[in-house]
């Protein structure tokens, strides 16, 4: 950098002023940064190059370069380092591009056995591959070349992000129908269902919550012991007695759970429950089942059996891929929180009572889950 002939005037601005002292004494601020705004403000106050070096202490050639920054384009600049590259870059745009393009592609596409990715074998790949796709500079690169490449274009093969893929092309209009349902039982008292209607409707959330594992403890617990042990002692070894499922009807009138615990949930099961809700409400009544498409909901016993008890029963179905439409979840998600937590059995058919007993204990103080946010056009 030369040395300017004649020296010509910083004018700062309130707002670089104070931007400039604040920077000049920040402790947080990158060194470089705060020595030139320094030799700005300095030099902004009148003062020569060779007193700003016997004040701050620095070269002669790092103030000139600063100011003359500043001069030519703006304090900001004078803050900044000048972009330079030292040497015209080695590796070429299209190796670049066919390095994205093998971390846009899978393994095994490729005649590897794996699925994914991960940066040592997408950098050996490249290192093997690079002469013969015409890349030779890519075949004397490290594992930190080929990482640098995948930053700049933000990839990362080695990872997975899932999603759900929308299946049901009437997503919309069976969320909207389920939504609607909730929003009638909502509008109407427990008590007042049948109000204006010819036939009272009642209106249940039933879905199965499989898999419950019947765990038993293989030593016995230890209590806790004020002073030295806070909670429970147990055993980490556990014993496997198979599991149930539990196939429960909510009442979204009441918040009263009808349910049967089943070592499995086939549609004789399914139709077990349906009796039950049969006998449960007045004969005059129709029962409104919002549900899933299980197959054991539509399968041709559970049709069958519904042929003969004609009127009797209304199927509002959530859409595939949106069980969390269904409120009877809520009830399975308490159960999962209160009396299934850590639960420990010796046998099958413990696990079985106590879950009816949870059930019971839960009608005892029953809880109406409603759905309270309705962001659909009822049309």
């Amino acid at each position: 950098m030369s040395r300017p002939t004649s020296r010509a005037a910083l004018i700062l601005s309130d707002e670089h002023h104070s931007m400039l002292s604040q920077l000049a004494v920040s402790r947080t601020a990158p060194r470089r940064e705060t020595e030139r705004a320094a030799i700005l403000l300095a030099y902004a106050a009148g003062k020569l190059p060779t007193e700003i070096q016997r004040t701050l202490g620095m070269s002669k050639p790092t103030i000139y370069k600063c100011i003359d920054k500043a001069l030519a384009a703006g304090v900001e600049a004078g803050l900044k380092d000048r972009y330079h590259r030292p040497y015209e870059p080695q590796i070429s745009e299209a190796a670049k591009a066919w390095v994205v393009d093998l971390a846009c592609r899978k393994p095994k596409d490729l005649g590897l056995a794996a699925e994914m990715w991960t940066l040592a074998a997408l950098a050996q790949y490249v290192l093997a591959h690079a002469e013969q796709a015409g890349h030779a500079r890519l075949a004397r690169s490290c594992k930190i070349t080929v990482w640098r490449i995948l930053q700049t274009h933000e990839l990362k093969p080695h990872r997975v992000r899932y999603y759900l893929e929308q299946r049901d092309r009437q997503f919309e209009r069976k969320m909207a129908e389920v939504l609607m349902v909730y929003h009638e039982v909502n509008l109407y008292r427990a008590e007042a269902t049948h109000d204006a209607r010819l036939q009272p409707i009642y209106t249940v959330s039933v879905d199965e919550k499989p898999g419950v594992q019947a765990l038993g403890a293989s030593a016995p617990d230890l209590p806790p012991v004020a002073g030295k042990h806070a909670g429970i002692g147990r055993d980490h070894e556990y014993v496997r007695h198979g599991t149930l499922s539990i196939l429960a009807a909510l009442d979204l009138h009441t918040g009263q759970i009808i349910a049967n615990v089943e070592p499995r949930h086939r549609s004789r099961e399914f139709v077990g429950l349906l009796q039950r809700l049969h006998e449960h409400y007045p004969s005059d009544a129709i029962i409104r089942v919002v549900l899933d498409n299980h197959s054991a909901h539509i399968s041709k016993e559970t049709m069958a059996w519904l042929a003969t008890h004609p009127g009797r029963f209304e199927y509002v179905h959530t859409p595939r891929h949106g069980s969390w439409l269904n409120l009877v979840e809520s009830a399975f998600s308490k159960m999962a929180r209160s009396f299934l937590r850590h639960i420990r059995v010796a046998s099958l058919d413990e696990l079985k009572q106590r879950i009816l007993k949870g059930i019971d204990e839960m009608n005892a103080q029953p809880v109406r889950f409603q759905w309270k946010k309705f962001d659909f056009k009822m049309t």
